[in-house]
């Protein structure tokens, strides 16, 4: 840690209370810092290096790119490309038929916001209160979260509702007797809103909100929703995209195809700024005849394209969608296990949740300090996760090159900083 005073701010947080590390590398699911440190990155630092650290494929393709065709315009095609639009197609699946590139997972939603508004000429979107879609302004207000308020009223015309948190049922409803009022709910309020909606935007899984793993029903439902009202279905893959489920996209969970896939994050590993907007025929089609209000000056970047179609390729080569999803129930029992320690704490419950590498482990009842003990607790065993004591989470979304041995020695290294931070067994 540093107390030196940078030239530069530092994101989400009061400037005098920045505790920064100074990284220095990494390999596969370690990091390394200046002052010798070897940290095993269990969150993927901002959960984006799904290949891992260090990976020389992807550096090598992007030092390659730099040497043949470093700079490009918008309006220009070049191998890397169109290769790259050619295999998210793939993999989001039939029907799916064009791609808008862009730098990052705030202008992706932006980018699809516009483009759902453009096609249906409506103006309403409805997004989750536990949210989170992105920094920029419109993003910002289809963000439900703490992000959020600071900024409004925002843009005009979006519309938020409850969640599919299941272990805290905004409906007051236990799993086994409700009737998925979550995504019914979306329906009823599209009627009260008098319809007219261009689109609705979920996260396949809210990630950074709690890891909140939605019924099965859930995601059919709400394409049913969207489907009476005329709007369009958009998922938000940002963190999810790119196996951190244990699927190339988290909606393939559960049999209901979007209209609009955004992505970023994972879509390059970290290694190069990319993301990008994955659109259906039956919307992409619109645009035939019909000018594309949309563009960047850095769009399909060739560096940044490059960079995404090598490490989409080390995901297919090293099986790391595989190892996501089979390493995914060894990081709830490890979970599970951590919380049946915290469990003789008085005035403590513990809820754990999880798909493929992403899952949290939620301590209700645990006081501030305690919190910011765990932090203490975990610099001194060099682990790296999303802590958010006011939410009372911690979150868990390592590389998908981790091994298990990696993953049940960093969670059970997380258990003695817990149980040590909490008390327990």
């Amino acid at each position: 840690m540093s107390d030196t005073e940078y030239p530069f701010f530092f994101t989400w947080t009061a400037q005098k209370s920045a505790r920064p590390i100074e990284l220095t590398g990494g390999q596969g699911a370690w990091f390394t810092t200046a002052d010798g440190g070897r940290w095993l990155d269990l969150g993927a630092l901002s959960y984006q290096v799904n290949a891992g650290h260090g990976n020389r494929r992807i550096i090598d393709a992007v030092k390659r790119q730099a040497d043949s065709l470093c700079l490009a315009s918008p309006s220009t095609v070049f191998p890397a490309k169109v290769a790259l639009a050619e295999k998210l197609l793939a993999l989001a699946g039939p029907g799916f038929s064009k791609v808008f590139f862009c730098l990052s997972g705030a202008e992706a939603n932006e980018n699809a916001m516009k483009i759902a508004r453009q096609v249906t000429r409506r103006m309403k979107m409805m997004s989750r209160y536990r949210s989170y879609h992105g920094a920029s302004m419109g993003a910002l207000t289809l963000t439900g979260d703490w992000r959020r308020p600071p900024f409004e009223p925002g843009i005009p015309g979006v519309v938020h509702v409850p969640d599919c948190y299941c272990d805290r049922c905004p409906f007051g409803k236990e799993l086994s007797s409700c009737k998925r009022e979550c995504a019914t709910h979306m329906g009823e309020v599209m009627k009260l809103e008098g319809g007219g909606f261009a689109g609705v935007i979920l996260e396949p899984v809210p990630g950074a909100n709690g890891v909140l793993v939605p019924p099965a029903e859930y995601w059919p439902i709400v394409r049913a929703a969207c489907d009476a009202d005329g709007a369009l279905l958009i998922a938000d893959e940002v963190l999810t995209g790119f196996g951190r489920t244990g699927r190339a996209f988290g909606f393939q969970h559960w049999g209901a195809t979007p209209d609009i896939i955004p992505c970023a994050k994972g879509l390059a590993s970290g290694y190069q700024p990319i993301g990008a907007v994955i659109v259906h025929e039956r919307v992409a089609k619109h645009f035939d005849d019909q000018m594309l209000a949309c563009g960047l000056t850095y769009y399909g970047h060739p560096t940044g394209c490059a960079a995404a179609l090598e490490t989409l390729q080390v995901y297919e080569d090293e099986g790391m969608y595989d190892n996501a999803a089979r390493l995914g129930p060894v990081l709830y029992d490890e979970l599970h296990l951590v919380a049946r320690r915290l469990e003789p704490v008085s005035g403590m419950r513990t809820f754990v949740r999880g798909l493929g590498l992403l899952a949290a482990l939620e301590v209700e009842g645990a006081p501030a300090a305690a919190w910011t003990k765990l932090g203490q607790e975990l610099a001194a065993r060099k682990l790296s996760l999303h802590v958010d004591g006011k939410r009372g989470t911690a979150i868990f979304a390592p590389p998908l090159c981790i091994t298990e041995l990696e993953l049940i020695a960093g969670i059970r290294s997380f258990g003695d900083a817990a149980a040590a931070a909490f008390g327990g067994t």
